[in-house]
């Protein structure tokens, strides 16, 4: 079905009830050969350690990897590969170092794509899953790097903003640039106070950011219309 249609979420969907039950049948085959009451406890601990060899997280990231090398616009390949990092991590005991660079790779993924087309959605909602990921909110579970500081974190936003404002040249009515730039300078100012607050050192970046964001923003109104009252409830809660 995916080689007919690559972005079938249906498609997608099913290929993780599959996955998942292959994986678990190593478990359930060992349980069931030897079920007496004395071999319980190790059957179970062989059934977890043969699950951990039938484990098809690599198999599958790999597989995410070739079906948006194919197609970028492919949306479920890049909500499938959000939802295999966590357990990839965790299956390979990945170091910090090993974390940071996966997220460097993947945050590399995503702008090679939007530089190539950035007026893909597909594009634009994996940037926003890896930019959610690097909060200090985000729980422990679903995070790439454990041990990220919020120097870390603005230096990764301006990196971000930086990059994005460049995508603009040649791409003026692309609405999602837009979107993107004040999500990342509103997640830069809200670190740069929480900053000043903590450390005097520290301080709120130049006023002239929030004209830039309020030119962004009428951008936003002129190129999408219809959602002008988001624009305007994203104007009060930016505090424009």
């Amino acid at each position: 079905m995916l080689t007919l249609d690559s972005r079938n979420f249906h498609g997608w969907g099913y290929r993780r009830v599959v996955v998942s039950a292959l994986e678990s049948q190593t478990v359930a085959s060992t349980l069931q050969s030897d079920s007496t009451p004395q071999h319980e406890e190790e059957a179970t601990a062989q059934g977890e350690q043969e699950a951990g060899a039938m484990s098809m997280v690599e198999r599958e990231f790999a597989y995410t990897t070739r079906m948006i090398s194919t197609n970028l616009s492919n949306f479920s390949a890049w909500h499938n590969r959000s939802k295999l990092i966590p357990r990839l991590l965790y299956e390979r005991s990945a170091s910090s170092i090993m974390r940071r660079q996966l997220l460097d790779d993947e945050f590399g993924l995503v702008r090679r794509g939007l530089w190539t087309d950035p007026y893909d959605q597909s594009l634009w909602f994996y940037h926003d899953y890896l930019m959610s990921i690097i909060s200090s909110s985000v729980p422990a579970e679903a995070a790439i790097v454990l041990d990220l500081t919020d120097e870390d974190r603005r230096e990764r936003l301006r990196g971000e903003r930086d990059s994005i404002e460049e995508m603009l040249e040649g791409a003026e009515d692309c609405k999602w640039i837009y979107q993107a730039l004040l999500q990342c300078t509103a997640q830069y100012l809200d670190l740069a106070v929480k900053a000043k607050n903590g450390d005097p050192k520290h301080s709120v970046p130049d006023p002239e950011v929030k004209n830039n964001m309020r030119v962004w923003l009428e951008q936003l109104k002129t190129l999408d219309p219809l959602r002008m009252g988001r624009w305007d409830d994203l104007h009060n809660a930016l505090q424009l």
